[in-house]
């Protein structure tokens, strides 16, 4: 323990050296992610039926519409009065992973990277459309919307298949929501290494690898399971949520922060999305225990 210690100050110290100052995570500040990620403002705990939640979107002032990993059916959440107010059902049974709303309409991504549109979710008999958008990736799983360019984005939580031997890259992919086409290329690349370069500058705790006796290295895998973009600051947060991290990039991909996650409030992260005022929710799996929402008031 003592040896990764003194491993991470001296990496730290030498990375700064000559560099301006970065600021440092502190537990119960607010930091560059803008949220006090240590204190929650409202922890909602979920009925059974959203036991396996695994994506999350903003409806209304009061609402999200959320989705659970094994069944074709939204289910609409009234924060205010905790509990499921509408069920939509929208497919057969399925790995369903990622939720977004542009407006009336609900976009779900399937594991495949197959993603089907709900027209109108307030309407009760809704055209559904289904789109195969081809993505070079294994085991999408977030999706957001991007209302600057009109596109849904869309991150694998595994390496891209067109370039299997990449290990050390995370790709974003666009779908252009007026030809409902996959975007050509890649919307945003994430080099792993500058991550983990960033988090020993700043003193973050990461998930770190090395053989007994020595000195252990950063081993951030970044399999992300959600995506969200801030709706004041434009900025993208993803959460990777095997390793509880969550990652703050500007919108060409540098990282602008990150943040460990609490196991003991984050039990199973898969889920992000923004209130209009920038109040962020994470969902939480229940995994051994109660499914659950987060809420973090902006700038608190």
């Amino acid at each position: 323990m003592m040896a990764g210690h003194l491993y991470w100050l001296a990496i730290a110290s030498q990375l700064i050296t000559g560099c301006p100052s970065e600021s440092v995570n502190t537990p119960g500040v607010t930091d560059k992610t803008g949220y006090n990620l240590t204190t929650p403002d409202k922890v909602y705990n979920l009925p059974p039926s959203l036991h396996e939640i695994s994506g999350i979107t903003t409806v209304d002032a009061s609402s999200v519409a959320c989705i659970q990993d094994e069944h074709g059916m939204v289910f609409i959440y009234d924060l205010n009065r905790n509990s499921i107010t509408k069920q939509v059902a929208f497919g057969s049974d399925g790995d369903y992973e990622g939720i977004a709303r542009v407006n009336k309409a609900l976009y779900v991504l399937r594991s495949d990277e197959v993603l089907t549109e709900i027209v109108d979710f307030t309407s009760a008999n809704s055209p559904k459309n289904a789109y195969d958008t081809g993505i070079p990736g294994k085991d999408a799983e977030g999706l957001c919307y991007d209302p600057k360019n009109n596109r849904l984005l869309i991150s694998p939580k595994e390496i891209s298949s067109d370039n299997p031997s990449n290990q050390a890259t995370r790709h974003i992919y666009g779908f252009n929501l007026a030809s409902k086409t996959l975007i050509k290329g890649t919307v945003m690349d994430f080099d792993i290494k500058k991550i983990e370069e960033f988090a020993v500058r700043n003193n973050i705790k990461v998930p770190m690898k090395g053989k007994k006796g020595e000195e252990k290295v950063p081993d951030i895998n970044m399999k992300i399971s959600a995506i969200g973009i801030h709706p004041i600051t434009y900025r993208l947060y993803a959460i990777s949520g095997p390793e509880r991290l969550l990652f703050v990039f500007n919108m060409n991909g540098t990282i602008d922060s990150m943040e460990r996650l609490d196991k003991d409030l984050f039990a199973q992260p898969e889920g992000i999305t923004f209130m209009e005022n920038g109040d962020m929710l994470i969902s939480n799996e229940g995994a051994k225990g109660i499914p659950t929402i987060v809420r973090f008031n902006y700038g608190n």
